[in-house]
């Protein structure tokens, strides 16, 4: 049972569970304005969306798996960006405001937060494969709250706190008052569990775009409800044939490998009217691991926008 207070001073809503012991469990979701922007790679050219953000803040700080698009870079540079990024993936340049994770682990994000108030994130990496040639997913969501999400991720990063750190402050806002957000930042606040939590309470549909899918938890739960609500999928086609890819045991299922000859980068699922996506693959390293981040974005609009870019893949 789950029931939702407005309360007067309309700066957050009460969200009051009773659990299976009969225990009342109180959660206050922060209430936020702002919109949501989505973007697809390569249709939608992706830096250009970066670039446009970057002209027009002040403040920015990106943690970025991988870069090397050169007039990102150099805007980023004009305008004294800090960006922290995974020390084996990016092109070497001199800037005094690069920071780099040393670990063997991955940090995996691809997030920039722009004036405090404006988060970029999805699957997008600022590379020229990520721009031209992978189908990925940018997405821009004006907020507040999770920009302070983010900026407080990022900034454990700048203590060299990578890896598992302290759980997101705000996990759950309501964005206009009507499209609930849920965010996450892995491994600390366990991504697949999330994950694993919206598909088991899907009612008509789960598709999928995955470049890398091992998690068996996930993927049994899939092949589970499939018995009674209808599943789609995509599996990058690379990575499909490793030993370990959940394509194998849901070949039976409607499911398939991309046709891009690059790379299919999305980590999507489109459960309902729900959208999660992130940098998170479905994987042990990416919720034990790596560091990435999540949003469960629960909006009709951003759906169709996401069905449509899964029929865009389906049909390459």
């Amino acid at each position: 049972l789950v029931i939702l207070i407005f309360l007067t001073s309309c700066t957050y809503i009460e969200e009051i569970q009773i659990d299976i012991t009969g225990e009342v469990v109180i959660e206050n979701i922060k209430l936020d304005e702002g919109n949501i922007q989505t973007y697809f790679c390569p249709r939608d050219n992706c830096e250009e969306k970066l670039i446009n953000l970057v002209e027009s803040s002040e403040k920015i700080h990106c943690a970025l798996f991988e870069l090397n698009l050169e007039n990102l870079i150099e805007k980023l540079k004009e305008k004294n960006a800090i960006i922290v990024v995974d020390n084996k993936n990016y092109d070497e340049f001199e800037y005094e405001k690069l920071y780099k994770d040393n670990r063997s682990a991955l940090m995996h994000n691809k997030f920039c937060i722009f004036d405090d108030k404006i988060i970029s994130t999805g699957s997008f990496n600022p590379t020229v494969n990520g721009d031209t040639k992978n189908n990925n997913n940018l997405v821009i969501i004006n907020s507040k709250i999770l920009a302070e999400n983010y900026e407080e991720e990022f900034q454990s990063f700048m203590n060299n706190q990578f890896g598992r750190d302290a759980q997101v402050n705000y996990p759950k806002l309501i964005l206009n008052n009507e499209i609930l957000i849920e965010n996450y930042f892995c491994p600390e606040d366990n991504c697949e569990q999330h994950v694993y939590d919206v598909i088991k309470k899907a009612k008509n549909r789960i598709y999928f775009m995955t470049f890398s899918f091992t998690s068996d938890k996930l993927g049994d739960l899939i092949i589970e409800k499939s018995k009674n609500v209808t599943v789609k999928g995509i599996f990058e086609n690379f990575q499909a044939n490793s030993e370990f890819s959940e394509y194998k045991k849901m070949k039976e299922l409607n499911v398939k490998t991309d046709n891009n000859p690059k790379f299919l980068h999305h980590k999507v699922f489109i459960v309902d009217n729900i959208v999660i996506l992130g940098s998170y693959n479905p994987s042990s390293s990416g919720n034990r691991k790596n560091d990435e981040n999540i949003l469960i974005i629960y909006d009709t609009e951003t759906t169709n926008k996401f069905l449509e870019e899964f029929d865009y893949v389906w049909n390459l």
